[in-house]
């Protein structure tokens, strides 16, 4: 239950720190970048020791960290260039509605089961998390569908990936540590070689504003990553259970805070939809558990 409050409460941090980013006027990659080289740093202090040295490039593990960092910052460009095109609302559903395609694959691929209970309940997940983050004034003019659908494949193949990786080589919560930092290493290395492309080429300024709200996402952030995966691990619930609560957690805490501290208006839809969410959190995590 710890982790699945840590992970949610982290994700609804860096959600209200990327909602101030424009007032700032914070450069996302920039800040990003650093958030990737802040969570090699936090976790490696948190680990006790620097993970990345000549031994680590030996884990079997290792090769599958490089692919995860590849996926944060190409998703995570995915995710910029689908808000600008096609607008936040329909970027957020494609993003959260993907977590069908980890839950489809714990119950095929690790024969994970569930009752009819928990089945209601991802039911609900998906008209929730619609409802939850429609927008009623959203500009929809001029949207594609390709991008929102191949984000909502590779969130979801992301998720996947993560549980296949926790499930075949993370056993132990230093080598979840670990694999995480090589992660966000892969990540900030592909990040910092963009950013300094663009620099050279005269396209971005560097600024140290971005580099102090780097700093400030990147500790929550690391900690959102490690502790999914030992949510993952685990025997609180079966992932194909955890996936979606983390999700439909992270909209419903991340809604009410927008709704308290940035003043966004209760619609009829999003009232409806939070209290599907609620319900559907309740009949999945709750469902033969003790807290």
């Amino acid at each position: 239950m710890f982790f699945l409050l840590i992970v949610v409460l982290t994700n609804t941090f860096l959600s209200i720190l990327f909602k101030l980013f424009p007032k700032y006027n914070i450069n996302r990659l920039q800040a990003i970048v650093v958030n990737y080289w802040t969570c090699v740093i936090t976790g490696s202090i948190c680990l006790g020791n620097i993970s990345i040295n000549t031994q680590s490039l030996h884990s079997e593990w290792l090769p599958w960290a490089l692919m995860m960092g590849v996926g944060f910052i190409g998703i995570f460009n995915l995710i910029a260039y689908s808000t600008k095109i096609d607008g936040i609302t329909t970027t957020t559903i494609a993003n959260k509605l993907s977590l069908v395609i980890p839950v489809t694959l714990s119950v095929i691929l690790y024969h994970e089961t569930l009752n009819a209970t928990e089945i209601i309940g991802i039911a609900l997940a998906l008209p929730a998390v619609y409802l939850t983050t429609r927008v009623k004034d959203e500009k929809k003019k001029n949207q594609h569908l390709f991008i929102p659908i191949l984000l909502f494949f590779l969130s979801g193949s992301l998720d996947s990936f993560v549980k296949y990786v926790e499930q075949r080589f993370l056993t132990t919560p230093d080598v979840q540590a670990a694999f995480s930092i090589h992660a966000f290493a892969a990540a900030g290395t592909i990040g910092t070689i963009l950013i300094t492309i663009l620099a050279l080429a005269g396209k971005m300024k560097l600024h140290w504003r971005n580099i102090v709200a780097g700093i400030c996402i990147g500790i929550p952030n690391y900690f959102s990553i490690y502790l999914f995966i030992r949510l993952l691990h685990s025997h609180f619930m079966d992932s194909a259970a955890a996936i979606p609560v983390t999700n439909i957690g992270i909209v419903v805490t991340s809604s009410i805070v927008a709704i308290l501290l940035f003043k966004e208006k209760i619609t009829i839809p999003r009232f409806i939809g939070l209290a599907l969410a609620i319900i559907a959190i309740l009949l999945i995590a709750l469902n033969g558990r003790t807290i």
